[in-house]
């Protein structure tokens, strides 16, 4: 099976600089498609999550809508929007909108989200994270799926609410599994049975950034029987993987790290040690990094995102 290759964009929330990033922006989107990439994706945080990064992004479903007036082919989605910040009725109507808009070409990737200033200034709390998620998750999957939905749950109600355009397609993509344990990572490193559950039912995986290519292969035999219990065919479920990248054609090691340390820096800032940095992402010459896609390929991966520090 063919690779497939896709980018996030860097639609970092800059601040006055003197340049023009919606025309920045508008190059790089349509220059993706022009290069035959797979994917676009949009990274989600409201707020500035202090603990992983030193930037935050644009509101992610708005970049997207700005990206499906400027393509035609290219697939487009959030990787991850955080589904505990959002009003399922809302974000079913923004979903049906991205569909129409991009004729057909959304993929609607979720998952929990981590930073718990993000959750509180939406009313959410860290603990109800994973319940809030599936409760939206399956609410807005009925609303897009043309349902007109009454529904009495732990957080949301809504009395025979139906959702236009819809019904409309909705392939899910979940995020969740395993990543290399340290002091400074934020989260467990282990998947967690109520996030493999929810990857079973999905249409495709997105394997943690920070894990190594041995850790998503353990997490995809951990998955099987969680997809058996579902009644699905693994051969169903796409295995995405993303990893910040920054190309350099230095060819000494040593000094390629420098390079791509000091462009992260600028993105990821100082939360997270540089040896945490190279164990999770892909650093080095041409030559490793490419060694580093092989052994993702070789291990399972069908679609791998590149998130580029800067343009």
């Amino acid at each position: 099976m063919k690779l497939k290759i896709g980018t996030y964009l860097p639609n970092f929330a800059y601040g006055e600089d003197g340049i023009d990033h919606r025309a920045r922006l508008r190059r790089w989107i349509v220059r993706a498609e022009e290069l035959g990439l797979d994917s676009i994706w949009v990274t989600d945080h409201l707020l500035r999550a202090r603990d992983m990064y030193a930037m935050t992004w644009l509101e992610p479903m708005s970049t997207l809508c700005f990206a499906a007036s400027i393509t035609e082919r290219v697939l487009l989605g959030p990787g991850i929007l955080l589904l505990p910040l959002r009003n399922p009725a809302i974000l079913a109507k923004e979903v049906a909108t991205l569909q129409a808009l991009s004729n057909g070409r959304f993929i609607f990737g979720v998952g929990t989200g981590h930073y718990p200033p993000e959750l509180e200034a939406t009313g959410a709390k860290i603990s109800e994270r994973g319940r809030r998620t599936d409760e939206v998750l399956d609410l807005v999957r009925r609303l897009v799926g043309g349902e007109t939905v009454t529904h009495d749950g732990s957080f949301f109600r809504l009395n025979e609410v139906t959702i236009e355009p819809s019904p409309a397609p909705l392939p899910v993509w979940v995020a969740g599994g395993s990543q290399i344990a340290h002091r400074d990572s934020v989260e467990r490193p282990v998947m967690h049975a109520n996030v493999a559950r929810r990857i079973a039912r999905s249409d495709g995986w997105f394997s943690r950034p920070s894990a190594t290519p041995e850790q998503v292969a353990d997490d995809w035999r951990l998955l099987q029987p969680f997809i058996k219990e579902a009644g699905r065919d693994p051969s169903e479920i796409e295995i995405a993987h993303g990893q910040w990248l920054h190309l350099t054609e230095e060819r000494d090691p040593v000094r390629a790290r420098t390079i791509q340390h000091e462009a992260a820096v600028k993105i990821v800032g100082r939360s997270r040690a540089q040896e945490l940095l190279e164990q999770s992402y892909l650093f080095g010459t041409l030559d490793e990094v490419l060694e580093g896609c092989r052994r993702r390929a070789d291990i399972g991966v069908q679609h791998l995102l590149i998130h580029p520090y800067t343009d």
